[in-house]
């Protein structure tokens, strides 16, 4: 099973310090043991949009603070790396077919951003399709896709299911510049459309819930089912057992 996990800055590294990014690092390896294949693609979160805002105010073009954030998601990538074992890759990949060529050997993939313009949202889902991945996960800091975003609109309701299509159209409209928050962005949300790829959103801030919904599809999140999929995934490792 070949499994993307796109992790959010601020769940990976909420502040500066070690023991989520072990944590992190942990389940990966012990999915990894059980069979699967891991790429993880980490964002730039908290630290990334304190930098862009502070060159915004200096003048910064977005050009110019979108190169800025992926300096930050590969430093982060950088420490998910340190944390895991030698069978990890020893930098971020810098585009898909370096990581692509990372999981043929068998490696623990890790990437960062990638290009100007394009988030780490798109990036996993990129990344999703360009392996043929069996599963995405984004592990954010809220529980799901919701109808508003639940910090600002105390009536925002959160999506248990949406189709391919539907998470576009939820999505659409959201402002996005260089260090702009989202679940998963529009961009991401199409590329998930036009590849068909079964896709959860979930709170990741436990990295067990990862975990679980990777083993056999239990989370509290939002599923993102491909249209034409039938109701309940086939692929789980619990079902291969």
């Amino acid at each position: 099973m070949k499994v993307v996990v796109s992790i959010g800055g601020s769940v990976l590294v909420p502040e500066p310090g070690a023991d989520r990014v072990a944590e992190h690092a942990a389940v990966i390896e012990d999915l990894i043991s059980e069979g699967c294949r891991i790429g993880a693609v980490v964002g730039g979160g908290g630290v990334a949009r304190e930098y862009i805002g502070a060159a915004r105010d200096l003048g910064a073009n977005e050009i110019e603070l979108d190169q800025l954030g992926i300096d930050v998601t590969r430093l982060n990538a950088r420490l998910l790396i340190a944390a895991l074992s030698e069978e990890s890759v020893t930098a971020p990949a810098l585009d898909y077919e370096e990581a692509s060529e990372a999981l043929r050997r068998d490696d623990i993939c890790i990437m960062g951003g990638v290009a100007p313009a394009q988030t780490t949202d798109a990036v996993g889902a990129a990344l999703a399709e360009y392996i043929d991945a069996d599963l995405l996960i984004y592990a954010t800091s809220v529980p799901g896709v919701y109808s508003a975003d639940p910090n600002e609109d105390d009536d925002a309701t959160k999506h248990d299911r949406l189709s391919a299509t539907e998470l576009v159209d939820a999505i659409a409209g959201l402002e996005m510049n260089a260090g702009a928050s989202a679940p998963v962005d529009l961009l991401a949300a199409k590329i998930i459309e036009r590849s068909g790829m079964r896709t959860i959103v979930l709170d990741g801030t436990d990295p067990d819930r990862i975990a679980r919904a990777v083993r056999d599809g239990d989370h509290e999140g939002t599923d993102i089912v491909p249209d034409g999929a039938g109701a309940e995934p086939t692929y789980w490792a619990a079902d291969e057992q």
